[in-house]
């Protein structure tokens, strides 16, 4: 089976501070071609020695308007429980979710930290809320932790509330270009590039961080890795289609999907 795709990216994701701001848990690694090994992409010469929420989108939008099939792993949630639309009373269609998120939540904003936000200074944050309870069916088959969880450590409620409103900045940058999984449909069109949701700690269990590497490193080489190794075979094609029941799967469609989950997850090179 010939590889889907030509270039591997893999972003491991950060909700700190602001977006202008240098994170040193954003990390960004890329598989220039399906032979090549992930490499650690650092951002432009300049004040900042870490990428930035900004700096990361707009490279990003720069990449993937080349003509490079490429496939990229975030890892943030790309949306929320059936629970919080049911709440909301939102329309069931992803994109319009993006823009009522960040109507309410500016966090792409200069200056704008997701506690501020939180706390009533800025956006109207306090009519979109979440419940800790409330998750989505890939958190609970995976065991991960509800976006609306803030405040204790190794939860992506930060990452995600700073991280939606650049999805639909790429989004409105890329247009069609880009296949937004599983919301643009299950099937990636051939010679499309494509954004997903990853989890690298999924795929890292049982393996311990390299002496050379931050675990933010690692996990975002964990993505670039795996998605590269999965696509050299069956595992990546099988990844995108997950054994779900129809009802599952529409609900899906909304919540969005972590890739992997409930599927062979783990190449064997990566073992």
């Amino acid at each position: 089976m010939s590889a889907a795709f030509r270039r591997y990216v893999g972003i491991d994701y950060s909700g700190a501070r602001t977006p202008t701001d240098g994170l040193k848990g954003l990390r960004v690694y890329v598989a220039q071609a399906p032979d090549a090994l992930p490499e650690e992409v650092l951002p432009p010469p300049g004040p900042r020695k870490y990428w930035s929420r900004r700096g990361v989108a707009f490279w990003l939008a720069d990449l993937l308007k080349e003509d490079i099939p490429t496939i990229v792993g975030i890892d943030h949630s790309f949306s929320f429980p059936l629970r919080y639309f049911e709440v909301h009373q939102l329309v069931r269609d992803w994109y319009a979710f993006l823009e009522d998120f960040q109507a309410h939540w500016p966090t792409d904003q200069e200056h704008v930290y997701v506690d501020f936000v939180r706390d009533g200074l800025i956006g109207n944050g306090s009519a979109r809320q979440g419940n800790s309870r409330w998750r989505r069916i890939a958190e609970e088959r995976c065991r991960a932790k509800s976006v609306f969880h803030f405040d204790i450590q190794g939860t992506v409620a930060k990452s995600t509330h700073s991280g939606l409103p650049w999805l639909l900045y790429l989004h409105r940058q890329l247009g069609e270009r880009v296949h937004f999984w599983p919301f643009d449909g299950w099937d990636i069109p051939p010679k499309r590039s494509a954004i997903v949701e990853a989890y690298p700690s999924m795929w890292r269990r049982g393996r311990t961080t390299p002496v050379n590497m931050t675990d933010d490193q690692y996990d975002a080489y964990t993505i670039a890795a795996w998605l590269q190794l999965a696509d050299q075979g069956e595992r990546l094609q099988l990844a995108l289609r997950p054994p779900l029941t129809q009802a599952e799967r529409s609900v899906a469609e909304l919540e969005g999907w972590i890739l992997g989950v409930d599927s062979p997850a783990t190449p064997d090179a990566l073992k």
